[in-house]
């Protein structure tokens, strides 16, 4: 024993003495009757390590179960190694294909298979799944040099994971053993099957959905929710990615390496345009029948709205449409009025910290070819101003009205639903890393928001990574729900688009302390980063999407 080691261990608020060399899953052995939960991985200085992790200096340690956005992603992970030896046992030579999130589970598909994904299959690889979940099988951590994982991948058929892996420098690579098969993944894993009980897995569209535990309730799965129209524009984008053929985060790399780059970026511009055209197209149809007076546009936050509105603007445009614009800010309540959140504060994302009534009036006195005294919100007094400023709008003009709200019935209540044409725009992040892991759509917008924060707000990505829960509450709660309303929807994302951010995203989350709580995903996504090779965004156009956050953008904002 080493004289005077300890770890200080967060749950329990004291320092406990180690001898040195044990794993983080014995230490909290000796704790487990003064900790309420159960962990499926620790947090050692703000990094997330699985429990075999051992510890042989001091260490500042959390453990973290369900609870914990870390532990969340640790069990979601571990399930789909579950998944993928499931259909390894019962299907050999099957590949599995973990596409993105949506419905409240994980979108599956068995790729190149000419059977059909019945429901007996899918009902087969579930049963499958108990079965290995019962025999509490181990997940076994290993390091080792990255040929020779290399090596490993190809006599497994993992094709996807030699091709990342041959893209990227690392010298040595982690990967996880289960039984017969090994895997890897950007994170840690839970200890052993036995602690993934909860979970279903359903047929959804043409592939199967994978459900983690409810949060509110963990001995239940979440349930399954149709999403048709989210399904619909992730799928076009797929087909795409298959059409140039790019779907993975290695294959990327290799253009990135070769001078095919500005092809690239050009069509996925290309691209964007097709979509603008295609939806100002439709609202055209409808404007000229006497409908579609009014688009609202919406969207979670650094999906790029902005971008989005002048891009479909200028599309209208085209159509002999003229947009005019209308701020909702300007019809927030009067401060005093503005409802507050849980912690007390001013919640400015709450549909009710919006005058409903007057802009439902102004709306409807518009649409009638009246003209209407604009109100001006004043953030310095928190007070609404009239300062002189009017609108009207002619027969040939209409209103694009960009919010996070749009969507929400409640919002036009007293707008007839004919005149309306409800954009939704996200980020719909389709590339993989690999067969096995994703990205998810959140990470997408939230290096989007970390390099814009910096650039423009004099904000750090620490400040960012810290309000980003609420920001992620208060999507799930006014926006989330209401993404089905939408007449059309638009993927803002760019296949290219994470390698082009990559630089300037490191470089922001370097600068977050690591004895700081944001460090732990600060770290996270500089581990996700490094799998990309960096793209220059000189070749990137000046009215890219992707410009409102790089900057450089031939658009005001």
């Amino acid at each position: 024993m080493i004289e005077d080691l300890k770890i200080y261990c967060k749950n329990t608020e004291e320092y406990i003495p180690i001898d040195g060399g044990e794993s983080l899953y014995n230490i909290f052995n000796t704790l487990k009757s003064r900790i309420t939960i159960e962990p499926l991985c620790a947090m050692v200085n703000n990094k997330s390590e699985d429990l075999s992790f051992r510890v042989y200096g001091p260490k500042h340690v959390e453990f973290v179960g369900l609870e914990n956005i870390f532990g969340r992603r640790a069990y979601v992970r571990s399930l789909c190694m579950v998944l993928y030896k499931a259909i390894n046992d019962l299907y050999p030579g099957k590949r599995l294909r973990i596409e993105h999130s949506i419905g409240n589970g994980f979108f599956c598909q068995l790729k190149h298979d000419a059977e059909p994904l019945t429901r007996q299959v899918i009902t087969a690889i579930k049963k499958r799944m108990t079965e290995i979940i019962k025999q509490d099988m181990p997940f076994q951590r290993r390091e080792r040099l990255t040929s020779d994982v290399i090596e490993m991948f190809k006599l497994q058929g993992l094709h996807d994971k030699v091709r990342l892996l041959s893209t990227v420098s690392d010298m040595y690579t982690i990967y996880y053993k289960l039984d017969d098969i090994i895997d890897s993944f950007y994170g840690p894993l839970v200890p052993s099957t036995g602690m993934l009980k909860v979970f279903d897995l359903v047929p959804y569209e043409n592939g199967m959905l994978l459900l983690p535990p409810l949060l509110t309730d963990r001995s239940k799965p979440k349930t399954a929710v149709k999403m048709p129209k989210m399904f619909k524009a992730f799928t076009d984008h797929k087909v795409f990615n298959d059409v140039i053929g790019i779907d993975d985060v290695g294959r990327l790399n290799e253009v990135a390496k070769t001078k095919g780059v500005p092809m690239l970026i050009n069509v996925a511009e290309a691209l964007h345009n097709k979509m603008f055209d295609s939806i100002a197209s439709d609202i055209a149809k409808r404007f000229k029948k006497g409908e579609a007076r009014i688009v609202l546009i919406a969207g979670p936050s650094s999906s790029g709205k902005t971008t989005s509105s002048k891009r479909l603007a200028i599309q209208l445009v085209t159509n002999y449409i003229f947009p005019k614009v209308i701020e909702l800010d300007n019809y927030f309540v009067d401060r005093e009025h503005t409802p507050r959140d849980a912690s007390g504060d001013y919640d400015y994302e709450s549909l009710y910290a919006l005058d409903l009534e007057q802009f439902n009036s102004d709306l409807n006195d518009l649409i009638a070819g009246k003209e209407v005294k604009m109100p001006t919100y004043n953030f310095t007094t928190g007070q609404r101003e009239y300062r002189g400023n009017t609108l009207t709008l002619k027969d040939n003009e209409i209103l694009l009205i960009e919010g996070i709200h749009g969507l929400n019935p409640e919002l036009t209540k007293q707008i007839p639903e004919k005149l309306k044409f409800r954009l939704y725009v996200s980020a719909l992040t389709t590339l993989n890393i690999d067969d096995h892991n994703w990205v998810p759509t959140s990470d997408n917008r939230l290096l989007r928001r970390i390099i814009r924060d910096v650039k423009y707000r004099g904000a750090t990505a620490k400040d960012t990574i810290a309000r980003w829960a609420s920001v992620r509450r208060g999507e799930e709660k006014w926006i989330f729900p209401y993404q089905e309303n939408a007449d059309a929807t638009f993927n803002s994302s760019l296949i290219f688009e994470l390698a082009a951010i990559k630089t300037e995203a490191v470089q922001a989350l370097r600068q977050v302390p690591s004895n700081v709580p944001e460090y732990a995903e600060a770290n996270r996504l500089l581990r996700f980063l490094s799998y990309f090779e960096p793209l220059a965004k000189t070749d990137i156009p000046s009215t890219s999407l992707l410009r409102e956050f790089l900057g450089g953008s031939s658009f005001n904002y």
